[in-house]
Order: C-alpha cells, then sequence, then structure tokens
C-alpha cells in the first residue's frame, strides 16, 4: 500500500465552485479566483465575488508567496485523525494578492513560528485527486 493510499486524515470535498483550484493545485499550481467586473481576488473560491457580488469569475495564477498573519499550536487530539502529529501547526497565511489562506507550515519547529514570517507555497499529494496547499520559511 503506497503512503497516498494510506492517506486517513479529512479531505476537502470538491464542488463545482472550487473544481478548478483543486485542479490546479493538482498540477502545483496555485490558482486564485479573480473578479472580471472589479479585479477583486479572494479566497476560498466561491462563484460570485465577494466585493461586488458578480459571477463573472476568472482565474489567476498566485505566487505562493505570503507572511503568517496568525497561528496556533494544536496540543490536543481534537481531531482523531491529527493525533500522531501532535503537537502540530495551523498558519493563517496572508498571501501577497491579499486573501487570508489557512493551513499548515513545514519545515519549520513550531517554537520559531512567528507573525510576520514569509512564507512560500509547497504542494503536498495526498491522493491521487488531491494536492494539498501547504507553506513553509521562504527560501529554503
Amino acid at each position: 500500500m503506497s503512503e497516498q493510499a494510506a492517506y486517513a486524515k479529512p479531505l476537502p470535498v470538491v464542488t463545482a465552485e472550487d473544481r478548478e483550484f483543486w485542479a490546479a493545485a493538482r498540477r502545483h499550481q496555485f490558482l486564485l479566483p479573480r473578479c472580471r467586473a472589479c479585479g477583486h481576488v479572494w479566497f476560498p473560491p466561491y462563484a460570485s465575488c465577494p466585493r461586488c457580488l458578480s459571477f463573472d469569475r476568472g482565474w489567476t495564477e498566485a505566487s505562493g508567496r505570503g507572511s503568517v498573519w496568525g497561528f496556533t499550536v494544536m496540543r490536543q487530539p481534537y481531531i482523531p485523525a491529527f493525533e500522531a502529529d501532535l503537537p502540530y501547526n495551523v498558519v493563517l497565511v496572508e498571501l501577497e494578492e491579499g486573501p487570508l489562506v489557512y493551513s499548515n507550515l513545514v519545515d519549520i519547529d513550531n517554537a520559531d513560528i512567528a507573525c510576520g514570517l514569509a512564507v512560500e507555497a509547497v504542494f503536498e499529494d495526498v491522493t491521487d485527486e488531491i494536492t494539498l496547499i501547504k507553506f513553509r520559511p521562504a527560501g529554503l
């Protein structure tokens, strides 16, 4: 059994609104929705623009760069599938493009995480269908 086949943590449910986002992540691209009416970029990828409510949405490739806006270190097994990972971090990253994205920070000790830390996206292929976007300190 491959490591991907053994992935037992919760996975996103792909919907019509975010199908292109997940397809791009599978290709190791980070796409964000961009409103063709007002130019606003947002996340998560809802069907309509949260600024002007237009449904005229396109996609733009994100830089994958940002900074830690906030974080926490999980020390209790609130979700049983993550118990073996304790303690693990959950970060809120402010992307260069503006949106805030929840994820995990990899390749760093939890004690070294700080708000303002520059980060870059990395892609974790967890199943044949799903690739998760995580972050690591920039420049690694």
